[in-house]
């Protein structure tokens, strides 16, 4: 007979107790603990023999035996989304989908199904938080409309999964998977083990018969994915929608893929209509810049495997507080404190009575050292207003004594600002000793900070 035993599980990290705590030992929450209810049937042993190398059935298999296979990807409409899945959507794949509420998750889903069943596949989208009717509303407006694509709305994972079965699809999408229960676990929805053990049967279903299931996923206040760590590890990628409310246009990066590199971003226009993909990202965000302001400067950033040119804006003025502000949208805080450290130890600039206000325009966030040198430049430019060229580019890391660091990637980087109309480039000085330019824009190697100030405030 069963057993049943109590269990407190912290619903930020997934950490157990046999009692109830305060505080959690793992990740430092207050009255995150959630008493659950656990079934125990008993104790199993397993017997082990160590001569046998078969278990369940499965055979060890040296790796050398093992046939190489790759399965075809499925390639949908939007060329964004196949740049950020690595190449198109492999089978029995789970991909998680995170991002703040009303970004566009479930309109970006809604339209890859239906671009997916124009193709003939049949495709499931189930919602556990809209009904059958709210999710055709929301199809009208997208213009969704396909035979092959079916709309279920339901909570029980029991039920779901036997509508998989019956169906057979090519392709599900859950939304949301904090919404999904299993009706054998007490805890409520969304709980640290109500989203483990739906993943996991979500997984099992994925890999037994070979669907590939994208799963919605609630984000924090804090932009990470609600539920327990665990379930990022659980998937096969997980992707984030990112971008701010008072800007149309949103970003998909992938911050794990085990079927393509991390760090690829799409990008996506919000639109009437829909979402509707960005053709040439770095135009669009360099269209309504002005021309002879003082604290601005471009950048050519790498997002995964794409050049993207983006304008950095600085504003510095003096501060009529004891302590100076220092404020930054789209770039590390610690990044800017950092260099405005660097230009007032190595370059002389009174910058510790000054407030810093900065920003990486069109919304998108940098976080790449390459994009230090165009930060830095950008706060001397304001602190002595004095503009920057309309056609200078800059590209490096800073160090702490005031050196430009090589950056990775120089070619496309370089080739993209051309492409642009660029006709000063500032690279790192050992970027330069490893590569030449057939172009005809001029690249210019510094190897300090204090050099290139003097080049491109001239």
């Amino acid at each position: 007979m069963a057993k049943i035993k109590t269990k407190f599980t912290c619903q930020k990290c997934g950490y157990e107790s046999p009692k109830w705590l305060g505080r959690c030992p793992s990740c430092n929450e207050w009255n995150s603990f959630v008493e659950e209810i656990q079934e125990v049937k008993g104790n199993r042993r397993v017997a082990f023999n160590h001569t046998s190398t078969t278990v369940g059935g499965q055979k060890a298999t040296p790796i050398t035996k093992i046939e190489s296979k790759q399965d075809p990807r499925t390639l949908t409409d939007s060329r964004e989304l196949n740049r950020v899945l690595g190449g198109g959507i492999v089978g029995g794949s789970l991909v998680l989908i995170g991002g703040d509420p009303g970004i566009g998750k479930s309109t970006l889903l809604l339209q890859v199904s239906n671009q997916l069943a124009n193709k003939g596949e049949k495709v499931i989208y189930i919602s556990g938080e809209e009904s059958v009717k709210q999710t055709k509303l929301r199809a009208d407006r997208l213009g969704v409309l396909s035979d092959n694509l079916y709309v279920f709305s339901e909570t029980n994972l029991l039920i779901i999964e036997q509508t998989i079965q019956e169906l057979q699809p090519n392709f599900a999408i859950i939304d949301s998977i904090q919404t999904i229960y299993h009706p054998d676990i007490t805890s409520a929805p969304g709980s640290v083990s109500q989203v483990r053990e739906c993943t996991s049967e979500m997984m099992r279903i994925a890999k037994t018969n070979g669907i590939p299931i994208f799963i919605v996923g609630h984000v924090t206040k804090e932009g990470a994915i609600a539920g327990p760590r665990l379930l990022e590890h659980m998937v096969d990628t997980v992707l984030y929608f990112e971008g701010e409310r008072h800007h149309t246009f949103r970003i998909l990066r992938a911050v794990k893929n085990r079927f393509g590199s991390t760090n690829e971003i799409g990008i996506f226009e919000m639109k009437e209509s829909g979402l509707e993909e960005v053709e040439n990202p770095s135009e669009i965000f360099l269209e309504e810049r002005s021309q002879g302001a003082s604290g601005s400067t471009v950048v050519a950033s790498m997002e995964g495997t794409r050049p993207i040119l983006v304008e950095i804006q600085a504003l510095i003025s003096p501060t009529t507080f004891g302590n100076p502000r220092r404020m930054a949208t789209g770039i590390d805080h610690n990044r800017v404190s950092l260099l405005m450290a660097v230009l007032e130890k190595r370059v002389g600039l009174l910058l510790q009575n000054q407030d810093a206000y900065l920003k990486a325009a069109g919304g998108v966030k940098l976080d790449e050292p390459a994009i230090d040198l165009a930060v830095a430049i950008s706060i001397a430019s304001s602190f002595r207003d004095q503009p920057t060229r309309a056609t200078d580019c800059f590209i490096g890391e800073v160090g702490l004594t005031g050196e430009i660091r090589r950056v990775s990637r120089i070619e496309q980087r370089v080739k993209e600002a051309e492409k642009l109309g660029f006709k000063r480039i500032f690279v790192p000085k050992n970027n330069i000793t490893g590569w030449q330019s057939n172009s005809q824009l001029e690249l210019i190697g510094v190897s300090t900070i204090r050099e290139a100030l003097q080049m491109a405030l001239d």
